[in-house]
């Protein structure tokens, strides 16, 4: 192959250093430090690939000077300018873009992306030589004897197939690329139909390893037969293992299967005989691996040659191809952490949420942090059946993406939230004081819920997308919290879901008054479970609807709900309390005591690492909480002189990239 031949244009710096150390990794680097060092020794030997930081990838400073058949990869801090640099640099030239090498998984891909933009260098040059080659043959056929032309033209057939031998490993490259850069599960399924054609199958199923109380462990498709799946339709094609399954098979002896042929009297798990698109002929399945363990499968089926089922079925060079991208999948897997977070919303599933919300508690009983009690809230999408009916499985997945997305940006800092099962989601609050506080916070997520546009919600029976929710406290007992488990949370999240039944108007009883029809059901709102003694019926429990009877400050500006300290006068002296929101218009804080409506006070307001002095009206103070007394009072901002506005736009400029990357 020859070696790699790299001209780095970098300084003496750190940065320099580290990219010459990457660099010799891969080849043999030359390091020049200016532009015009470059561009001479461009032309005196050309490299395959240049390497220059994205302060000096202007194309412009190249123009003229570099040729084509070099590749450039631009590499520095700031993804977004790189690639807009990219866009500026003509199509012939292949030209990319990579992090800065400073940890071991980025020089990895710095290396790995480096190798791959030296390869696409070496195949534009045979390209020529092929050319080269075939303008000879051209020139010299009328005057030789055929017997020469022939030996000629079988050496250019062998050059073609090496060729088309390139171009395949080509494809391999690319399906890598796009594996390295997911930053989500849905652009790492996006590689899905490229390896299907890659091996020339006719379909290809994406299994992660799941685990639940019922079933135990078992094979869960995110994508079946090129299909991307909602969460209703997994129990079709879920796979236990030790079901007579070949994708459990895989799992139990975590080894490939390759059957070229099946034998007319296999009996096939009702997953592949009733819902393929096309009889299973031939199937090839890999285990997705992560250091030792299994954590999902690979699956296509039914070999395909020039369009037309194979009789050979898969090739040991199908397997090793599969095999050799499933160990790249399992490192994508890894960064996206498809483990712990649902692969189709990105939040937590409900295994690892119950262990944080362990942790959590269990850490502050320990250090005895005295920071109120907690809440439970299941939360449901109304009419989600309606909507999956009339637009489609894929307009639900996009649906409950978007979803996903509002809810975590309509949480605290300190609560969680996963996805329970299909279109429910359920929260965990830290720090309420009381069960009407937790029920403020719940009806702040449905107002949030029902203010967002979603596609095509004009056609949901309320012409508006909502959810319906369910609270309740969790028990504020000492040993309670020394001991907490799973299965007491499981137990509290039931209550949740009973109150979210009352909510949807299906009381938890799951009966209907005669004549009620699904569509008469009340549905989005908040109702919450209570065990006062006094507020008991029959069965030992009382259900209520909430219904918020403040008025709320209104701003115009973006609320992040985020605690920075406050220093507010009254009755002549400063007192220290807690934003519960913030916003440029205003905020909310806690206070001990309710003070008056309209009143004018001075505050002072920690940002970051300092101080900025405010004045604001009270708009309203109401009781959130008895023991101790608390109130919510609602601020907003009087006339802001410059600085102070600029300090808290900077400040609120960092908030929201910190809740963008949470």
């Amino acid at each position: 192959m020859g070696e790699l031949k790299i001209l780095l244009l970098a300084d003496d710096s750190e940065d320099g250093v580290s990219l010459l150390e990457a660099c010799r990794k891969a080849g043999s680097p030359l390091r020049v430090q200016s532009i015009e060092e470059a561009v001479l020794q461009a032309r005196r030997d050309p490299p395959h690939v240049l390497v220059v930081a994205q302060t000096r990838g202007d194309f412009r400073l190249f123009k003229d000077s570099l040729s084509p058949n070099i590749s450039v990869l631009l590499t520095g801090p700031d993804e977004k300018a790189a690639r807009d640099l990219i866009s500026g640099w003509p199509a012939e030239f292949f030209i990319d873009y990579v992090p800065r090498p400073e940890k071991e998984f980025v020089r990895n891909r710095f290396i790995h992306t480096l190798k791959m933009a030296a390869e696409h260098a070496r195949l534009k040059q045979e390209r020529g030589k092929i050319r080269d080659v075939l303008s000879e043959i051209r020139e010299i056929k009328g005057s030789i004897n055929s017997g020469i032309v022939q030996e000629l033209e079988k050496r250019v057939s062998l050059q073609v197939r090496y060729l088309w031998f390139q171009r395949r490993k080509q494809k391999i490259e690319d399906i890598l690329r796009k594996i390295y850069i997911a930053n989500d599960v849905s652009s790492l399924l996006d590689t899905v139909s490229d390896i299907k054609e890659l091996v020339q199958a006719s379909g290809l199923t994406f299994y992660v390893l799941d685990e639940n109380e019922t079933l135990g462990k078992y094979l869960k498709p995110l994508v079946w037969d090129d299909a991307f799946l909602s969460h209703p339709e997994f129990s079709k094609y879920i796979a236990l293992l030790d079901a007579q399954d070949f994708a459990s098979q895989v799992v139990r002896q975590r080894e490939d299967i390759n059957i070229a042929a099946m034998p007319p009297d296999t009996k096939l798990a009702k997953r592949y005989a009733e819902h393929l698109r096309t009889p299973l002929r031939s199937i090839l399945g890999v285990p997705i691996r992560h250091e030792k363990e299994i954590i999902g499968v690979l699956e296509v089926y039914n070999k395909l040659h020039k369009g037309e089922l194979s009789k050979l079925g898969f090739s040991r060079e199908d397997q090793q191809m599969l095999r050799g991208l499933s160990e790249h999948i399992s490192l994508a897997m890894t960064k996206l952490n498809l483990i712990q977070y649902d692969a189709l919303t990105g939040i937590l599933r409900p295994d690892p949420f119950f262990e944080k919300v362990i942790q959590k508690i269990s850490l502050r009983s320990k250090r005895r942090q005295e920071i109120g009690s907690y809440a439970m809230v299941m939360g449901d999408v109304d009419w989600f059946k309606h909507y999956n009916d009339r637009n489609g499985h894929e307009a639900g997945n996009k649906l409950l993406r978007k979803l996903a997305a509002v809810l975590k940006l309509s949480i605290r800092e300190d609560d969680l939230i996963c996805r329970y099962g299909g279109e429910e989601f359920l929260f965990f609050l830290t720090g309420v004081n009381s069960l009407e506080e937790a029920c403020i916070l719940t009806e702040r997520i449905r107002k949030n819920v029902e203010e967002i546009y979603f596609d095509n919600e004009e056609f949901q029976p309320r012409n508006n997308l909502t959810m319906s929710f369910g609270v309740t406290l969790l028990l504020k007992k000492e040993d309670f919290f020394a001991s907490v488990n799973r299965y007491e949370l499981k137990k509290i999240a039931n209550e949740a879901d009973m109150a979210l039944a009352e909510a949807k108007g299906k009381r938890f009883t799951g009966e209907r008054s005669p004549g009620e029809e699904e569509k008469d059901l009340v549905k989005n709102r908040v109702c919450a479970y209570q065990r006062e003694a006094s507020e008991r019926d029959k069965k030992g429990v009382l259900i209520k609807s909430f219904r918020q009877e403040f008025f709320e400050e209104k701003r115009n500006s973006p609320r992040h709900y985020i605690s920075t300290l406050v220093l507010f006068q009254e009755n002549g002296q400063f007192k220290v309390t807690r934003t519960v929101n913030l916003s440029l218009g205003g905020l909310r804080m806690l206070s001990e005591s309710r003070l008056p409506a309209a009143k004018t006070i001075d505050l002072f307001l920690v940002l970051e690492d300092k101080a900025a002095r405010f004045k604001g009206n009270v708009i309203y103070s109401q009781k959130a909480g008895e023991e101790p007394p608390q109130f919510h009072t609602g601020i907003r901002f009087r006339e802001m002189a410059a600085a102070e506005r600029k300090a808290l736009e900077d400040y609120l400029s960092i908030v929201s990239k910190r809740e963008a990357s949470a």
